[in-house]
């Protein structure tokens, strides 16, 4: 269908300048999917708190930093993620989690100390897990970032087609958008 704008999908030029944006922040999920959609709102959130302090997303100063940052929402992780992380220095990846704690915790842990089986989107039955769609492309000689950060919020609903997040979810996005944006202040 022409003019029809799926997620995550790019249609002609990339959206995002990879070759120029040292770290990408990324929101997994599906918005019309609960409790799924909760990356996307975590990264909005993030937005919406780099521009109240007068930031500028695509040449972010954390710290003094002179790194670039840019933010995107997909809805596909494994092998399409992985493209959209050539060529920068760190990723975070926001998405929703299965158990771990109480709905609504969350967890911030490496890629790889993460049990991508928890993941709703960074693993999947349908296509590489990301740490091996991440494999994959370094081996074909892509840059790809070293060090990528999940910030997981354990969901309680992520197969039921609705757009509000369940009440803990909802409490959890603050929180996580916080701990994003220490995780980019942490590591500039």
């Amino acid at each position: 269908m022409e003019g029809l704008v799926v997620p995550g999908e790019v249609r002609g030029e990339s959206p995002i300048d990879t070759t120029r944006v040292d770290t990408l922040v990324v929101g997994l999920g599906n918005p019309i999917l609960g409790d799924d959609g909760v990356g996307w709102q975590v990264v909005a959130e993030v937005e919406r708190r780099l521009k109240r302090v007068g930031s500028e997303l695509g040449a972010v100063d954390l710290c003094g930093s002179p790194h670039s940052l840019a933010t995107t929402c997909l809805s596909l992780g494994g092998l399409s993620l992985m493209e959209h992380l050539i060529g920068c220095r760190r990723a975070i990846i926001v998405d929703a989690v299965r158990g771990g704690g109480p709905v609504g915790s969350i967890c911030v842990l490496p890629l790889e100390d993460f049990p991508e089986a928890r993941c709703s989107h960074v693993a999947s039955a349908h296509d590489a897990a990301l740490s091996t769609a991440l494999n994959l492309g370094r081996g074909l000689g892509a840059v790809l970032p070293e060090r990528v950060w999940i910030v997981g919020i354990v969901a309680e609903c992520l197969d039921e087609f609705s757009e509000q997040l369940s009440p803990a979810v909802a409490a959890a996005v603050s929180r996580a958008a916080q701990r994003v944006l220490e995780l980019l202040a942490e590591e500039a």
